[in-house]
């Protein structure tokens, strides 16, 4: 069992930046991702990691404003959040990908979500 714990969600106006920071309880490095999930709709990928950090992947509607990263010790993965928009309002949760890849392949653990509202 590995716990997850998002944190660095809040109120942001349109054009500011967050940093969402994931944490895990993981004593070896996991691909990770995140995702978003607004009400009444499916929770969507934002961006991965690789273990090594070396590879990452972002969605469409994120890339060149998002960053994802890592720092292996701990394992805590962040992503930096960059000229927000008010369609980025969601809750985000963080997800420990599957040990036995490299790169990212969603896993079974998942933290609670962090709230992020932008607003406009």
């Amino acid at each position: 069992q590995v716990e997850v714990v998002e944190s660095g969600g809040g109120l942001v106006q349109a054009g500011g930046s967050l940093r969402l920071t994931c944490t895990t309880s993981a004593r070896t490095s996991y691909p990770m991702g995140w995702f978003r999930q607004v009400p009444g709709k499916e929770r969507e990928f934002v961006a991965d990691i690789s273990k090594s950090g070396v590879q990452t992947d972002y969605a469409d509607s994120v890339k060149g404003r998002f960053s994802i990263s890592r720092d292996n010790s701990p394992n805590t993965v962040y992503l930096q959040m960059n000229n927000l928009r008010p369609d980025d309002t969601a809750v985000y949760y963080c997800n420990v990908g599957q040990l036995h890849y490299n790169t990212y392949v969603r896993g079974d653990y998942w933290g609670q979500g962090t709230q992020v509202t932008v607003s406009s």
